[in-house]
């Protein structure tokens, strides 16, 4: 199976050279639930030839993009995914939680902060039911990483401000 992950370095994007940041992919072990998205029959190539020059940026990253086999309520299917081997440039397999929100809590780039990201994607994945308790988990500890950073307690109804605060 495959898990979630926040396992690729990241010096672009929501990192930069100064401060990198994690970039998720799934990594080998566990389970997670997921949302697949199925594409026009017409326009497959073109649109996969778009996701892969958004999501990729060098040779070597093309080896992370595989056909997995999922299960969906119709039932087995291959969808494209994103994943992380035991070996590579820039990977950051099996970090505890605490240094991975570490981390997020620090990295920003261009398009938005490690903490913005985790939240975005916590948020998403619960419009569809999913509730990936790894990332929650991980949510609290970013949170609690960024009330030690401004030096200051802040309460658990304070907690969406801190997630706001980070995306702006």
């Amino acid at each position: 199976g495959w898990h979630r992950s926040f396992c690729l370095d990241l010096v672009r994007w929501r990192g930069s050279a100064e401060q990198p940041g994690l970039m998720m992919a799934l990594e080998r072990g566990g389970r997670c639930d997921g949302v697949i998205y199925r594409l026009p029959d017409d326009d497959k190539t073109a649109q996969i030839e778009r996701l892969l020059r958004r999501e990729i940026d060098d040779h070597e990253s093309v080896a992370s993009v595989r056909w997995v086999p999922v299960r969906t309520a119709q039932g087995r299917v291959r969808a494209l995914g994103f994943w992380v081997g035991v070996t590579g440039r820039g990977t950051s397999l099996g970090q505890p939680l605490e240094k991975v929100a570490w981390v997020l809590a620090r990295a920003c780039g261009h398009v938005g902060s490690g903490a913005e990201y985790l939240y975005n994607t916590v948020s998403h994945l619960e419009t569809f039911g999913i509730h990936d308790r790894n990332l929650r988990r991980l949510q609290e500890l970013v949170a609690d990483e960024i009330r030690s950073i401004h030096g200051h307690r802040v309460t658990n109804h304070d907690a969406a401000e801190i997630n706001e605060a980070a995306i702006t």
